[in-house]
């Protein structure tokens, strides 16, 4: 069944005589738990339910008020109905639902569009990330080994500032948002996936499996391909799906995007990729080339900062500065199910640079017929944010509330 943050989900189903009277298909009752609620999404598994696919309307019930609310289908077995807990939810509280035949209700979309050799997800009020599924090629005078596809870049702000940075003079294998493996051992070759200057690895795109636009939430799903490029003739060590969304929340009123991204990392052929102990590797952001000393921050879940940060496990972790005179950045969340959470963090002593490296805590590998899985969401915030807000945010995702059916 398709899932996701771990809701614990019950559906329940009328008769088919009431369906035939018009009457609920189904009745959601959303239980925001032991905390505050703010643009939660939400997803119920329609197992079931008889053509889950036919048009169907949610509809909020509040006293005798009846709000028809955005909705939106994924495939799967069984379909997941997604939605947006919207606006705050106060801590304690419920939100009651009802699942009606007719038209699901239209609105602003989420839209993920090609145009031939990057995919952009936008909302209506302006674009939110940019996908290089092309190479792209380094500019004249860099060498080019740093040639790379697969990554995310832009990432930008509600107000329209780029929060990553690509190609930086001092790193030029930063890659905005990116998901390489550094100190590795395969079939006793030790391909450098990070590194793209030593020659030996790079992580390159091959193929869509989907592309989705929404009320709810646009994005893509793609297939990259670790390449070991020390093997006689080049080998592939790994394969990894990305499923990138964009919520169709905040903007630029609130100050905010959300947007998720998981990575799923198989082995290509029998052999294991070990992973020995090395202080960064894994999800990588590189923050604008704006940003310095003096005008970028670290901010994680427990308090810690720059100088302290390095090395320290954490929920979440804020990047963020100025760009154009204006504060911008991301708070990278975490998800509870990732291995070794909370990850420890590689947060660099002079440039915007952040990295979720669980080789940090020791030595691993990734086993054939084993999945690693590793989940994210970015809080993409314009203006300073705080700590609190931050912790809201990751609740939503690392403890999201309970969606179920009421009889």
């Amino acid at each position: 069944m398709t899932r996701a943050f771990s809701l614990a989900v019950v559906m329940a189903v009328l008769s088919a005589g009431d369906r035939a009277n018009g009457v609920a298909l189904a009745r959601i009752v959303v239980d925001s738990g032991k905390h505050e609620r703010l643009d939660t999404p939400v997803c119920v598994a329609l197992e079931g339910v008889a053509d889950p696919w036919r048009p169907m309307q949610l509809v909020e019930v509040t006293g005798g008020n009846r709000r028809p609310v955005a909705s939106q289908m994924e495939a799967g077995d069984p379909p997941v109905l997604w939605f947006i807990l919207d606006g705050p939810t106060a801590q304690g509280s419920k939100r009651n639902y009802e699942l009606i035949e007719g038209n699901p209700v239209a609105g602003p979309m989420v839209t993920a569009e090609m145009n031939g050799a990057a995919l952009t997800v936008a909302c209506s009020a302006g674009k939110v990330i940019r996908y290089n599924y092309e190479y792209v090629v380094p500019p004249q005078g860099v060498d080019g080994s740093y040639i790379r596809s697969g990554y995310i870049h832009p990432l930008w702000s509600p107000s329209g500032l780029c929060v990553t940075d690509d190609l930086p003079p001092e790193h030029l294998h930063h890659k905005g948002i990116w998901f390489p493996w550094t100190k590795t051992e395969f079939e006793g070759r030790h391909p450098d996936f990070w590194n793209l200057g030593g020659k030996t690895g790079t992580v390159r795109f091959a193929g869509f499996e989907a592309v989705t636009s929404g009320t709810v939430w646009g994005g893509f799903k793609s297939r990259h391909e670790h390449v070991d490029l020390s093997a006689p003739g080049h080998k592939v060590a790994l394969l990894e799906q990305w499923d990138a969304r964009v919520w169709n929340v905040g903007g630029p009123e609130k100050k905010y995007w959300l947007m998720d991204l998981t990575s799923r990392q198989r082995c290509a052929t029998d052999s294991p990729l070990i992973l020995p102990e090395y202080r960064y590797g894994g999800l990588g952001f590189r923050g604008n080339r704006e940003w310095g000393l003096m005008n970028n921050t670290f901010l994680t879940s427990e308090g810690k900062g720059r100088l302290d940060g390095h090395a320290t496990r954490a929920k979440w972790c804020d990047v963020a500065g100025t760009v154009g005179g204006k504060w911008t950045g991301a708070v990278i969340m975490g998800h509870p199910e990732n291995f070794r959470f909370p990850e420890p963090m590689r947060i660099h002593p002079t440039e915007p640079f952040f990295c979720y490296a669980p080789s940090l805590a020791g030595d691993w590998k990734i086993e054939p017929g084993k999945e690693h899985v590793a989940r994210y969401r970015f809080f993409v915030h314009d203006e300073k944010t705080t700590s609190e807000v931050a912790g809201r945010f990751w609740t939503d995702f690392g403890e999201p509330p309970e969606a179920r059916i009421e009889k």
